[in-house]
């Protein structure tokens, strides 16, 4: 490991300047960045929020005495020695700037032990840097940072943010590390009292649970993808890998030499499962940190799973997803903010289309088979809720559409056999792994809704569809739409053009109503196939049924309607063996 120097002038005037200490989440950022980088497996934060007192304890490679004195000098590291490693940044600290900060704004000891050392030493740093007390002391591998007296000479940075929004900061800093470094064990202290502990794990899959407790692990999907580099063709596959091994890297450089250069890991809550009130758990991170790409307002790779995401979930509802992309180096530059939260992607519509592509095989049936415990929950809970009544009550049927083209060609996709109809609304199947009910409605208006995204299709009208009393607004609509609107008399208008799938219906006049009441393209193309649907309470054959079911298989977001509805219930076959208890032993059975 290099020692710590200092940095030459001309790499000192390239670095982005600024402020980077300015609440106790930034501390313990900063801590926490250094502990990781030394290759920390287990990290313990300390809070004292009344007192201003932080205290971050690892067991990294630590330091020693020659690197203590120079630790807290300004723009001193060990990081990076020149401005060519700017463009090579391959560990989360590299400025030099953030113990000198914590010197001039707080009070700083630093001890720490090389573990090749029988010895550790203390520092004590005056407010330029300087160690003024360097003692001897036991301890065992690994560095303690100690910030005491914290803004104590800069008052009015205590009471903004408020103490108690920087205490939620501190959390949300510590969970987004976690999720991106997995085997590291986190301890957590508030005010000598244990506050909360993250376990590690292999994944970032098994982390998500422990930070977010209202989600059961069998609800979210973790998969880890290697991707070609952004100079190949993004029409390229992708290839799922397995998972990295639970042994945690010594450090951040050599997890990246370790791993191929481009690697995106996800893990998302499925839509049909688990989803939030608020669009606050889109996390990207690069590298080993949470970062933002693009506008502030909405980065662009956030932005690119809300879009995937669309049309997946009920109204109001938003995802849970976390990605982590693993990319070389020097596709990107960390050197833009000081808080390294905002960077620049190189090819960032590439990553864009490589995140979509993922998050889309990912939700295709056959890439997933949910636990026991989970599925016997919904079971109980999903077989007792009532189906709502149609507004339209017509008679459909499930026409022999062409099969869409699916995202993955791989034939365990059509892997269900129709086997009956349950109460003229949900299809039967047997599954490889047990038993499914599908709704035959929403199954039906997801696969007619893709139809529709794929193919809008306006036709001519041979008579035209009278549209009475039709105001300014609505008319836009329908022009917007594409719909030929012309006035036909009195408050009185004719459409001359339609939707494909409506335009043979009798009921297309009142559909197209329906379209001119607002909404974009989408929102038509959802009102269009949600009208056209199979409403339940038709009776279908099994011929109609497997139709249907393979379509519906087929699609590339199987898991929920347009509306985010749920469309199918499994019942895993493990789940029929606990119930009807095949596992007991014959003998112990009749109590002998």
């Amino acid at each position: 490991m290099l020692g710590i120097q200092p940095l030459p002038v001309d790499v000192v005037h390239r670095i982005a300047a600024g402020e980077v200490i300015d609440s106790l989440g930034a501390v313990v950022r900063e801590l926490i960045d250094n502990a990781l980088d030394a290759g920390a497996t287990r990290i313990t934060v300390s809070l004292w929020p009344q007192d201003w007192r932080i205290r971050v304890a690892d067991n990294g490679s630590g330091m020693s005495l020659e690197d203590l004195q120079q630790a807290a000098a300004p723009h001193t590291t060990s990081k990076i020695r020149s401005h060519a490693d700017l463009r090579q940044i391959a560990s989360l600290g590299f400025r030099g700037e953030a113990l000198y900060s914590l010197a001039q704004l707080a009070s700083l000891e630093i001890c720490s032990r090389l573990a090749t050392s029988i010895e550790g030493w203390q520092a004590v740093y005056n407010a330029q840097g300087q160690p003024v007390e360097l003692t001897r002391i036991a301890i065992a591998p690994g560095t303690i940072v100690t910030v005491s007296q914290l803004f104590a000479n800069w008052p009015s940075r205590r009471q903004v943010p408020a103490p108690s929004q920087q205490v939620r900061a501190v959390q949300a800093i510590i969970h987004q590390s976690a999720l991106c470094h997995p085997g590291v064990t986190w301890q957590v202290q508030q005010s000598d009292r244990p506050w909360f502990a993250i376990a590690p794990g292999s994944t970032a899959h098994d982390i998500l649970p422990q930070v977010l407790p209202s989600v059961r692990r069998g609800d979210l999907q973790g998969f880890t993808l290697e991707v070609p580099s952004s100079s190949v063709s993004v029409t390229h596959g992708i290839r799922v890998l397995p998972k990295p091994p639970a042994v945690p890297k010594p450090s951040l450089e050599i997890a990246l030499e370790d791993t191929v250069p481009n690697q995106i890991e996800v893990v998302l809550g499925l839509p049909d499962r688990c989803h939030r009130h608020r669009p606050d758990w889109v996390w990207v991170a690069i590298n080993g940190r949470r970062v933002r790409v693009g506008d502030a307002g909405m980065p662009d790779l956030e932005q690119a799973v809300f879009d995937t995401f669309r049309q997946m979930l009920p109204r109001n509802r938003h995802p849970i997803c976390f990605v982590h992309l693993r990319i070389a180096p020097e596709q990107i530059d960390w050197n833009r903010h000081p808080a390294k939260s905002d960077v620049y992607l190189h090819q960032c519509s590439y990553w864009r289309e490589q995140i979509t592509q993922a998050i889309e095989r990912s939700l295709q049936i056959g890439s997933y088979q949910p636990s026991e415990a989970n599925q016997s929950q919904r079971v109980t809970k999903l077989l007792k809720a009532a189906e709502a009544k149609g507004f339209y009550h017509l008679n459909r049927s499930v026409s022999s559409t062409p099969e869409l083209t699916s995202v993955d060609s791989e034939p365990a996709l059509n892997s269900l056999r129709a086997v009956a109809q349950l109460h003229k609304t949900y299809i039967l199947a047997e599954h490889p792994t047990g038993l499914w009910l599908v709704e035959q409605h929403i199954a039906h208006e997801r696969v007619l809704y893709e139809q529709l995204c794929e193919h809008w299709q306006l036709i001519p009208l041979e008579r035209p569809m009278i549209l009475p009393h039709l105001n300014e607004a609505q008319i836009e609509q329908l022009q917007r739409l594409g719909i030929t609107v012309e006035p036909f008399g009195e408050q009185v208008w004719a459409a001359r053009n339609a939707p494909q799938l409506l335009a043979s219906r009798e009921d297309c006049p009142e559909a197209l109503q329906e379209l001119s009441l607002g909404g974009d393209l989408r929102s038509a193309q959802v009102a269009t196939a949600c009208r056209s649907a199979i409403r339940n309470g038709t009776p279908l054959n099994l011929e109609e049924m497997q139709s249907l079911l393979n379509q519906w298989q087929q699609t590339r977001h199987p898991r929920t309607c347009p509306h985010g509805r749920p469309i199918y219930l499994s019942l895993e076959e493990s789940d029929l063996a606990r119930f009807f208890r095949r596992h007991w032993v014959i003998g112990k059975s009749h109590g002998i």
